[in-house]
């Protein structure tokens, strides 16, 4: 059963601060203590919020995007029991950090636990508008209750 998790998307302040406050939320709903994080591949916005029309969208659904944009770190593997990437590319970047075969066996496409959405890259929607923010809220619901079920044991 999975205690961790930590969602990876380019640069930490739209895709995977969705993904870890929608998962903390659930769980802390359900009673279940779990460590739920976020990071970037990049260091692009490293200590900064959120993106302001990621945090306005979440926001409206309940959600308090609060957590500070950080880099992902080889000791990540060590740290979380899922590692989630929210597309393609970033998966083959965390595999190419993942020196072991138990550091790549943590790492997965964060849909993969999706039922509506499965194996889908995760949108970027940095340079879209409102819709495009709501799709990733919507992917990020279906993921984090799957994961939930399938691997929180609730």
């Amino acid at each position: 059963m999975a205690r961790s998790v930590l969602f990876v998307c380019l640069g930490n302040i739209c895709r995977s601060p969705a993904g870890e406050e929608i998962l903390r939320h659930f769980a802390r709903d359900r009673g279940l203590d779990i460590r739920v994080e976020s990071c970037g591949i990049g260091d692009w916005h490293a200590g900064q919020l959120p993106d302001s029309r990621m945090r306005a969208a979440a926001s409206d659904r309940g959600f308090t995007l609060s957590s500070r944009a950080k880099q992902f770190q080889p000791r990540y593997f060590d740290e979380f029991d899922l590692i989630l990437a929210m597309d393609r590319e970033v998966l083959k970047d965390l595999y190419k950090f993942a020196k072991t075969v138990e550091h790549k066996a943590k790492v997965h496409l964060a849909t993969a636990f999706s039922t509506s959405y499965k194996d889908q890259d995760v949108p970027d929607p940095y340079y879209g508008g409102r819709a495009d923010f709501e799709l990733v809220l919507d992917m990020m619901e279906d993921v984090c209750e799957e994961l939930i079920v399938k691997k929180m044991g609730s």
